[in-house]
């Protein structure tokens, strides 16, 4: 049942199973587990854990993995912590995927220092550098406005012999794009494809989003094509960039070309999330009854989770509809998946879009009370709203709380700090 995702019948067998005075075994507990803890259920995840603790089971790093990277998802540092606590209490040594569920969630939460702790203690243990760490090390520099530096990983690793994969090629040219060069960007992506080694959605998703950043919203347009030329099918956080861009432009013959394909291509079930993230952006929330949405979706039989509930959510965010923003959150919860860190951030960008930096600071201070841990995206976010309703004396406080929690600052982080502080130098002159 777990591996079928039928996670809520699987919890109702353990409750019969219980009743009748049995206990599951260990790998019955580490389905049930892993499977809590792939659907955000991080706490019921982490009840169950406990339980086989208690029942004498004794699990293996693997499952400990599981539970570290459920935790890290949502942003719990310090229930990460215990787990990580555990690990060492039974004896267990952290293996390479630990490292690398650690390094993985270091990395974007923009924890310069941390990261490479951890890269330290993974190279003490033996473990040396793959290539799916070398392109997390060029991801911390890049984020650090330290490009060249990047680029000089990459010299690093042709020096050693190691081949240039899919991973490594993606962080290079997301690194490339990420500062404008789309040039160079797209140069290392067609030799990519020489190389034969095919983009996955994530590097295709990069160079449209950085593509739509830079106004170059026809290049974007046209990887949109290609992509699904290569037989590879767009997920809706790459159409929702597409159409938000060119629904500020005005151009609404070409979303609904884009559309019209998409739907000639028979998805069905993806093309009721695609017609209700055009209503949203294009009639300026003519979808706003969100029950009606998720019925919708339902209906055509499109299987629910959080990554779903945070493209609508992301969606109503980016038009500042707050209140439809927080419905969809509450129909997460209700659907029993728990709220987490990347919701939440959606959640204060949907408040600075509509100016209530207030709103945005109490979602902020729940955070901090409910043990999550802001990250770079959250804290930049905070400045932005703050920025937007003019208290600008504000910033630079959110910008130094910011580099006290142990985030490294991004460029767009630094840019609203330069702006705050010139805004208010020009108040004092």
């Amino acid at each position: 049942m777990c591996e079928e995702g039928e996670v809520d019948d699987a919890m109702a067998l353990l409750s019969r199973m219980e009743a009748l005075g049995f206990r599951p075994n260990s790998a019955s507990y580490s389905c049930l587990i892993t499977g809590l803890g792939d659907v955000g259920r991080t706490l019921e995840a982490d009840a169950i854990f406990q339980e086989m603790l208690i029942s004498g089971g004794r699990p293996k790093i693997r499952l400990f993995n599981a539970m570290l990277k459920s935790c890290l998802r949502k942003g719990l540092l310090e229930l990460s912590d215990k787990v990580l606590r555990a690990v060492d209490d039974m004896g267990l040594e952290r293996n390479r995927k630990t490292f690398e569920i650690l390094i993985d969630y270091y990395v974007n939460a923009g924890r310069l220092n941390d990261t490479w702790l951890v890269l330290a203690e993974m190279k003490r243990k033996g473990y040396d550098p793959n290539s799916y760490v070398y392109s997390k090390i060029i991801e911390i520099y890049r984020d650090n406005g330290m490009w060249k530096k990047a680029m000089g990983v990459v010299e690093e690793i042709r020096a050693m012999g190691m081949v240039m994969d899919r991973r490594i090629y993606g962080s290079v040219i997301d690194t490339f794009a990420r500062n404008g060069e789309l040039g160079e960007a797209m140069e290392v992506f067609e030799k990519m494809q020489e190389d034969c080694i095919k983009p996955d959605v994530k590097t295709w998703n990069s160079l449209i989003q950085w593509h739509c950043k830079f106004g170059e919203t026809g290049g974007a347009v046209k990887l949109f094509g290609r992509m699904q030329e290569q037989g590879i099918y767009p997920d809706p956080k790459i159409f929702m960039t597409i159409i938000s861009h060119l629904g500020e432009q005005g151009r609404w013959d070409v979303i609904r070309t884009i559309f019209e394909n998409l739907k000639d291509k028979g998805h069905q079930r993806s093309g009721a999330i695609y017609a209700i993230l055009v209503d949203i952006y294009g009639q300026g929330g003519k979808s706003q009854n969100v029950e009606e949405c998720i019925m919708a979706l339902k209906l055509e039989g499109v299987q629910l989770s959080p990554s779903m509930f945070c493209v609508l959510a992301n969606a109503y965010a980016q038009q500042g509809l707050c209140d439809q923003t927080v419905k969809v959150l509450q129909l997460m919860e209700a659907e029993g998946m728990e709220m987490n860190l990347i919701m939440l951030n959606v959640l204060i960008n949907a408040f600075a879009t509509a100016g209530r930096h207030m709103e945005a600071l109490s979602v902020y201070h729940h955070m901090r009370e409910n043990g999550i841990s802001p990250d770079v995206v959250t804290y930049s976010t905070l400045m932005k709203a703050f920025l937007w309703a003019k208290k600008f004396d504000q910033v630079p406080k959110i910008y130094s709380e910011m580099e006290a929690s142990g985030c490294s600052p991004d460029r767009k982080a630094r840019e609203m700090l330069r702006s705050a502080l010139l805004v208010l130098e020009q108040r004092h002159s």
